[in-house]
């Protein structure tokens, strides 16, 4: 029996390590342009929804809310209106990244974490996926290390980036984003932090709005 127990624990850690093997084969195959990405990504419980017509975030698109996130629209002009021009230029450098303008704002901290997933959209323009998530990722200060892939969820497809921005001192923090062009302009999702940490334990929330996205009907 004890013979029997150790060909069983045997074959388990060759299971193990083999399946370890192959998914760092399959990560290291997702180039800067691969399609591939790991199908075992973990995905938020469910919330709310916004962007539809009546939800919290009215958009383009329409996505699942981790639960407890708290979704809020962004008026971009309403936030520019009744300041001085100075205090206007800093809210542009805070609502507008390259070719969108935040319009909503989905708060992690009733959920434990700090942090926001934002949504920014676009005019409708000839700009493909791509196109729209570089001008994004390059308008933001120190953002290096870009690792840009396509994916399709529903009814759509696009581009998706990960990429690192400056944190505290000589460290980095991570960011992710994907960006859609829709009938209505082009649409990005993108998910930021604090810090690693903080980001890692918000990835679940963007997981699962990328996996439920849809252009809304």
């Amino acid at each position: 029996m004890r013979h029997g127990v150790g060909n069983g624990r045997r074959g388990l850690t060759l299971a193990v390590t083999l399946t370890g093997m192959l998914t760092a084969l399959v990560t290291g195959c997702a180039g800067e342009d691969g399609e591939a990405e790991s199908a075992g990504a973990a995905v938020a419980r469910r919330g709310a929804s916004v962007g539809a017509a009546g939800s919290a975030c009215p958009l383009p698109v329409t996505f699942d809310v981790a639960e407890s996130w708290k979704p809020k629209a962004v008026d971009a002009e309403a936030e520019r209106d009744g300041v001085s021009e100075e205090l206007a230029g800093l809210a542009d450098a805070f609502l507008r990244q390259g070719p969108v303008t935040m319009a909503c704002e989905i708060d992690a901290k009733p959920a434990g974490n700090i942090g926001f997933l934002r949504v920014w959209t676009g005019e409708p323009g000839d700009a493909d996926s791509r196109a729209v998530l570089e001008g994004f990722v390059a308008a933001e200060h120190g953002a290096g290390r870009e690792k840009y892939r396509t994916f399709a969820s529903g009814d759509l497809t696009g581009t998706e980036v990960e990429y690192v921005t400056p944190g505290g001192g000589k460290e980095t923090k991570p960011a992710h984003a994907l960006a859609v062009v829709t009938p209505d302009g082009p649409v990005v999702l993108h998910l930021g932090g604090l810090d690693s940490e903080e980001h890692e334990e918000m990835l679940p929330a963007y997981e699962l709005a990328k996996k439920t996205l849809r252009a809304t009907a």
